[in-house]
């Protein structure tokens, strides 16, 4: 076991922490998730059938539409959304999402995020801090 510290940027602010999912895929939220069950839906996708709630989501940036914050603000509301989002760089979609949703959210860090985290690896997100605690090889679920 390894425990990592990263800096970044916040995005939204906010401190979660849990265990980590992991995509090296972009994600649009409209049409990629099912905001009743939170599993990702997105026929191909490597998350598909995955349930984001209650994990720290870590992806590239976001893709689609501008009705994606509302897929996750959706989400949110019925306790079926990612408690915290990391993203290599966030885009405008995913960061008026994250908002709209109160989920803390933060990019840029110092290492690549893909490379460090891994998917069950506990994370600590504290985005008024830009600060990402990670303990790899280890799950508290």
């Amino acid at each position: 076991m390894a425990n990592i510290t990263l800096k970044g940027r916040r995005v939204s602010g906010g401190v979660a922490e849990g265990p980590a999912l992991v995509s090296k895929q972009t994600i649009g939220f409209y049409g990629g998730l099912d905001p009743n069950s939170g599993i990702f839906i997105e026929k191909g996708h490597e998350l598909e059938g995955q349930k984001v709630t209650g994990r720290v989501l870590v992806f590239p940036r976001g893709k689609g539409s501008t009705a994606a914050p509302y897929v996750l603000y959706s989400s949110a509301k019925r306790g079926n959304s990612p408690i915290a989002i990391i993203n290599i760089e966030a885009d405008a979609i995913v960061a008026v999402a994250a908002v709209m949703s109160d989920i803390p959210l933060v990019d840029k860090l110092d290492q690549n995020p893909l490379e460090v985290i891994n998917n069950g690896d506990w994370v600590t997100v504290d985005a008024d801090k830009g600060v990402v605690k990670i303990t790899t090889g280890k799950s508290k679920t």
